[in-house]
């Protein structure tokens, strides 16, 4: 029995149809109209759940595959019970994912074959904003700090251009380094 390899897969990728895809939003751009959705509930002191199913996409409505479901919550020194990881923990987590799924996807697309990508991402945050003690002080984070480690079968330069490619990809980076308009809209009784 002679084991075949499916060359369009490449780092998890399934690169013929990244290619597809690729294509029929070149053809038809309104297919690229997206929008994501998070339903929250408050359930005690600063702890809330997330629940992830629907979105639109693609001209119509969509569901996952299956719910996912995120706690948030504050540790004990910030009068949390520690029952997730804060909302600007989530922030991190968001842009360390965006530019790993960024980066696989470009490797792929290049013929370039991962064998490891780790990265940390840690956020400087001062406090003396959110608890309003310094208004000269910004809410969130002073800073981002993104290191990551890439090895693959190509040289170091290639693998640091699929970073910086990633990083100009990144929708997550994007609404971090960009302001993006926020609407609040309120319902009461």
């Amino acid at each position: 029995m002679t084991a075949t390899v499916n060359e369009s897969m490449r780092n998890g990728v399934d690169t013929a149809t990244l290619f597809v895809t690729l294509d029929a939003v070149k053809a038809a751009p309104q297919a690229a109209k997206f929008q994501f959705r998070t339903d929250n509930q408050w359930i005690d002191g600063t702890h809330s759940r997330s629940t992830i199913h629907e979105f639109y996409g693609a001209g119509e409505e969509r569901t996952h595959e299956r719910s996912f479901t995120f706690d948030a919550d504050h540790p004990a020194v910030l009068v949390g019970r520690d029952s997730g990881p804060t909302p600007v923990e989530f922030v991190l987590h968001a842009l360390a994912a965006c530019m790993t799924a960024g980066l696989a996807n470009i490797a792929a697309a290049r013929g370039i074959r991962l064998t490891e990508v780790r990265s940390t991402v840690s956020g400087d945050i001062d406090l003396n904003g959110i608890l309003g003690l310094d208004p000269e002080v910004r809410n969130g984070y002073q800073n981002i700090t993104v290191r990551f480690t890439v090895k693959g079968d190509a040289p170091a330069d290639k693998l640091r251009d699929l970073v910086t490619q990633s990083q100009s990809r990144s929708a997550v980076y994007d609404i971090i380094t960009n302001q993006v308009p926020v609407t609040i809209e309120v319902t009461t009784d």
